[in-house]
């Protein structure tokens, strides 16, 4: 395992930095979830469980282990000084004046441990006029331009899944990664910073640089792309599929198939850009073809020209999908009262000779307390006492 003998400690709330930690905890870091007696409010989003632990919960905190506690209690600063000593990497996406109450904060951990590296993540990083502000997800894909450039011009839409925050967490990881390395040369730990509009405009960044060089302010066109033609979703006879047309070879195969070869010589549609600028009539011509088919043909049909299409899937259906059980992406773990066992996804990607840990469940409130304790050093009658004045 890469990050066997890796100890995270995870303060992180929500999914930008819990996902960072269960992507190093996927490749064996003893990863602890730190919670308050009873639990956080992410634990409980969505529940599926009869304790309440909630959907993305189940995702967030697959592999690791759980600490309920105060840590702003004295009792809980000793304990969070103990397991700083042990740890090499600390995540908490909290708020910087949070992160120095708690003494969370790098100089403070630093202190404790010289080679200690801590991951943080905030809405609008630590600079500037909106430092001091709290955010999630929606606010970094407002403010990046993609809000704006998504659904109609009377309608802005959001993404539904929280790809800003999901974007966070893989950046965090990225640079954990990077300190652990620079810490092999060094001896010392650093702070890793990382922010939701950071992310965002990251994300985003091309629809900005295309403003800042070609001065053009787009609008939204709804599902269509700005460069290339036909991409959008389209109606068949009996639901709806995707096709993302990019490139010249891909859109004479295309052309061929819908019947329209010509389509292929006209200046109009000569470029990536220009059939973006003109995809109206592309999607109505594709619409026209589609509608005559089901999803399933119309998608063999493309498959077989080589042209990228897809079916749109319900949630429900998406799991259920043979591909998705030929890659192996859904590992399913038995939770304690759920209705059946939960179909995590973990890191989908593969080390050709390094494997992830075995995959294992979230764990319940406080389900490992004793355990990471008594390795701090407390026999069980220091533990009974912590847990009577409810520290942990």
């Amino acid at each position: 395992m890469p990050l066997k003998g890796i100890r995270v400690l995870d303060f992180g709330r929500y999914i930008a930095g819990p996902y960072c930690a269960a992507l190093l905890a996927d490749y064996g870091a003893d990863v602890i979830r730190i919670e308050a007696p009873g639990g956080n409010d992410d634990r409980y989003s969505v529940p599926v469980a009869d304790d309440g632990s909630g959907a993305m919960f189940m995702q967030m905190n697959r592999t690791k282990r759980c600490l309920t506690l105060k840590p702003g209690s004295p009792e809980g600063r000793e304990i969070v000084r103990r397991l700083v000593a042990t740890a090499d990497v600390v995540i908490a996406n909290l708020p910087y004046d949070a992160l120095v109450r708690l003494a969370l904060d790098y100089n403070s951990l630093a202190a404790i441990n010289p080679g200690i590296i801590l991951a943080t993540a905030s809405a609008f990083g630590s600079e500037g006029p909106l430092a001091s502000r709290v955010g999630f997800d929606a606010v970094g894909q407002a403010m990046s331009g993609a809000v704006h450039l998504t659904g109609t011009a009377d309608q802005p839409h959001r993404a539904q899944a929280n790809y800003v925050d999901f974007g966070t967490a893989l950046h965090s990881a990225f640079g954990v990664m990077l300190a652990l390395r620079e810490r092999e040369a060094t001896g010392k730990g650093q702070c890793v910073s990382g922010s939701l509009l950071g992310t965002a405009l990251t994300l985003s960044n091309a629809l900005t640089i295309d403003h800042a060089l070609n001065g053009i302010e787009r609008r939204p066109i709804g599902n269509r792309a700005f460069s290339s033609g036909p991409t959008d979703l389209f109606r068949t006879r009996d639901g709806w599929i995707v096709t993302q047309v990019v490139g010249n070879a891909i859109f004479v195969r295309w052309a061929d198939l819908v019947g329209r070869p010509e389509l292929a010589d006209d200046p109009l549609y000569a470029s990536d850009i220009s059939r973006g600028d003109n995809g109206a009539e592309l999607s109505a011509i594709m619409q026209r073809w589609c509608i005559e088919r089901t999803s399933a043909e119309a998608i063999a049909e493309l498959a077989a020209a080589r042209v990228p299409a897809a079916p749109v899937l319900r949630p429900s259906e998406a799991l259920a999908e043979p591909q998705v059980a030929a890659m192996g992406l859904v590992e399913p773990v038995a939770y304690p009262g759920a209705s059946k066992d939960i179909p995590v996804i973990r890191a989908p990607i593969r080390l050709s000779d390094s494997d992830k840990v075995a995959p294992a469940r979230a764990p319940q409130v406080g389900e490992h307390s004793d355990a990471i304790l008594a390795e701090l050093g407390y026999d069980a009658g220091a533990i009974s006492a912590l847990r009577a004045a409810r520290i942990i």
